[in-house]
């Protein structure tokens, strides 16, 4: 794997950690989610899964987009960083009271799909830009 190929995945692990973690702080700041040592309510793990589930997407197409060839490997490695740490989190915050258990097996769950939506996204993105352009590839 080249540098390209690591930044390009690297880029998609930073910006769902920053974008998440915004988003989760300002949801806590505004009064949405409790405060940190009180647990997420059903409702509640389903807001942060469906956010968390868009970003997912949104990351794995841009690494698909930075990707230097094989945009959609490239996605899919994403996902298994992203499952791999999801199961992670289950194993560590699993006795901890945190929320609905089915949260964070969620997370697990949609690792894999929500990265291959991104990198089937980005695919059809590229191939209807080079049909319109009668074939020839695109810069950028």
């Amino acid at each position: 794997m080249n540098w390209r190929s690591m930044w390009a995945i690297l880029a998609g692990v930073l910006v769902a950690v920053v974008v998440t973690t915004l988003i989760d702080i300002a949801l806590h700041v505004v009064g949405v989610f409790p405060p940190l040592k009180e647990p997420l309510t059903d409702g509640l793990a389903l807001v942060a899964s469906s956010y968390r589930t868009v970003i997912g997407i949104a990351c794995a197409w841009l690494t698909a987009r930075l990707a230097p060839r094989d945009p959609m490997r490239h996605a899919m490695i994403l996902g298994g960083l992203g499952a791999v740490v999801a199961l992670i989190g289950v194993v560590a915050t699993w006795s901890l009271g945190l929320g609905p258990r089915w949260y964070p097996i969620s997370l697990v769950v949609l690792a894999l799909p929500q990265s291959w939506a991104g990198g089937k996204l980005f695919e059809r993105q590229t191939n209807a830009s080079a049909s319109n352009d009668g074939g020839r590839p695109t810069s950028g």
